[in-house]
């Protein structure tokens, strides 16, 4: 560090993201002050995703995971980061239920979603417009359909890869769905940061998020063991398996394809009437 980098006061920056393995394998790096992050300091904040979006919307941190659905919502605030993106790559969030079904039964059927901000609400209404929806914690969505307590749930994060193993049928997996109709990847989740950090900090926290990505997949092994704390019980290969699903190339940058999925998936929301504005949508780094 030099002379001058030495006399620029500390910034401090209010990183918020998921409690999941996905995420903590890629903020691990700054999570554990791997590299030096010049006159940045970062703290570190967990919390389920569908808080982080209403969280956003008022402004309250300088970087945070969010949905891509939610980001429509904030594109006045924030600007996504280039890295960090959650792309389901022909897969996804999925409909399960106890009983099997296909898409035309989910008319009028009550669906438990983890939240109205997450894209898994905004695909499954793309999907189905005329499906009826109950607000659950996604951790709590499994249980709610094999108690009977709703007929469909929509699950999202370790739950993808362990429905079956609680007796659920797959209605079906949103991600591959979306790539049936447009060819392009699902995306999920993304990281933004706040506008009026101003050009010079948002570049820079850019290029250590990038970095930190980076540092996980050149070290995975340590990374993994670090997230297999974050993993909810799952075993070992599963947890490799669902990191492996959402830290990959399009986390360490969009690139046109994720970028276009990002326009496309907003614009398509628009176009359903879901979303009510066109969204100007800005990536940084």
């Amino acid at each position: 560090m030099t002379d001058q980098a030495q006399n620029v006061p500390a910034r401090t920056i209010r990183v918020a993201h998921s409690p999941d393995s996905d995420d903590a394998f890629m903020f691990y790096a700054l999570a554990k002050d791997k590299f030096d992050t010049g006159n940045l300091r970062f703290e570190h904040e967990l919390s389920d995703i569908e808080s982080l979006n209403r969280r956003a919307l008022t402004g309250e941190l300088e970087v945070s995971a969010v949905s891509i659905h939610a980001y429509a919502y904030i594109s006045d605030r924030y600007a996504l980061l280039s890295s960090g993106s959650s792309m389901g790559d022909k897969y996804g969030p999925r409909l399960v239920s106890k009983k099997k079904m296909g898409r035309g039964d989910l008319k009028g059927k009550t669906v438990a979603v983890p939240g109205e901000w997450t894209t898994a609400y905004l695909a499954l209404k793309l999907y189905e417009p005329e499906a009826e929806h109950v607000v659950v914690p996604f951790d709590e969505i499994m249980g709610r359909v094999t108690g009977g307590d709703a007929e469909v749930g929509l699950i999202i994060h370790e739950g993808q890869l362990t429905h079956e193993s609680e007796g659920l049928y797959l209605i079906e997996d949103l991600g591959k769905w979306w790539y049936e109709e447009t060819g392009l990847p699902l995306p999920l989740g993304g990281n933004v940061v706040r506008r009026d950090l101003g050009e010079e900090t948002t570049r820079e926290v850019a290029r250590l998020l990038k970095a930190s990505i980076q540092y996980s997949l050149d070290h995975r092994e340590e990374a993994l063991a670090y997230a297999l704390d974050y993993a909810r019980d799952l075993p070992p290969e599963l947890a490799d398996k669902f990191v492996s699903m959402y830290v990959n190339e399009w986390t360490v940058d969009y690139g046109e394809r994720g970028r276009e999925a990002v326009r496309t998936l907003l614009a398509r929301g628009y176009e359903a009437g879901i979303i009510p504005h066109k969204v100007d949508v800005e990536f940084v780094g």
